[in-house]
């Protein structure tokens, strides 16, 4: 099973030649090389040849490096997206993407620029018209050639246009997380939780973590590298969720259960779906190892 741990999705400013350096010690699964929201507009175009320099370089080992360019409509947009095809993250990050044509222009914008066949796209759930398109927007993850993997939610956004109100139950924000992850879901995609902001804050952090892991996210996007430690323990699937799953698969591989829809393990009834979810966090658990060692 090809899956990718994102448990932590670290933003980076882009503009910062001692931060992208930094990233490369800093044990995330995944980093935002930001060209948008984190550097000035003055500081734009020399942000995106530094991201595209660092990206080109490498050094980053096992992280997942993704770039997030300008919206096309802005005057830096059409350029950071050439640029970040043809220097090929892993990943590219569009941000206030809107309705599905949002996804399918950058796809195209990607292919025509000779981006590898590797670099995928993200785009950013973060305002109303997002969260009202989100099954439109997730399905173009069908096609292939959309090249789009993963969703991930701008809660500060979403918070200020919609003006609600920030508690700790996050009791506004719920119902655009939940109908995020469905649609993600529906269509085969990852879905990464907003940032917690107050940095200094590590038991509000993990809080919301498990408030995320609860309602089903994959990981959360993180603003400060001292709340890396927290994200990944809590977004990893536990000794006691891994032992069981592959208790699970190895009823299923025995013969006499190869055809079965439902089985019994330890007294527990087991059905075909819950196969995939062990397959799924075995995998998960065996990348984490994996990055571990590297």
């Amino acid at each position: 099973m090809d899956v990718r741990p994102r448990r932590s999705v670290l933003y980076m400013p882009g503009s910062n030649d001692r931060a992208l350096e930094k990233a490369k010690t800093i044990s995330a699964d995944a980093l935002i090389l930001d060209l948008e929201d984190a550097v000035a507009p003055d500081a734009k175009v020399e942000a995106r040849e530094k991201v595209c320099a660092a990206v080109r370089n490498g050094g980053y080992g096992q992280r997942e490096l993704v770039i997030r360019v300008n919206a096309l409509e802005t005057p830096w947009g059409a350029d950071d997206l050439q640029a970040a095809s043809e220097a090929g993250p892993d990943a590219i990050l569009v941000p206030k993407v809107a309705r599905p044509g949002d996804i399918i222009s950058a796809a195209k914008v990607m292919t025509a620029a000779s981006a590898p066949d590797k670099t995928m796209l993200w785009a950013m759930m973060e305002t109303p018209m997002s969260i009202l398109n989100v099954r439109e927007i997730a399905m173009a993850g069908i096609e292939r050639e959309h090249r789009l993997t993963c969703l991930v939610m701008g809660t500060n956004d979403l918070i200020k246009e919609s003006h609600a109100r920030i508690y700790e139950d996050r009791f506004a924000v719920v119902p655009w997380l939940s109908m995020t992850i469905v649609a993600a879901r529906a269509y085969g995609l990852d879905v990464i939780d907003g940032v917690y902001n107050d940095f200094r804050d590590a038991d509000g952090l993990r809080r919301e973590c498990e408030h995320g892991r609860t309602l089903g996210m994959d990981g959360k996007t993180l603003i400060h590298p001292g709340q890396v430690a927290v994200t990944n323990e809590i977004f990893s699937p536990s000794p006691e969720e891994v032992e069981w799953s592959r208790k699970i698969i190895a009823e299923f591989e025995k013969p006499e259960n190869a055809t079965l829809g439902v089985i019994t393990v330890e007294g527990k009834m087991v059905e075909r779906l819950h196969l995939q979810m062990s397959l799924r966090t075995v995998a998960i658990a065996e990348a984490i190892q994996e990055m571990s060692a590297g």
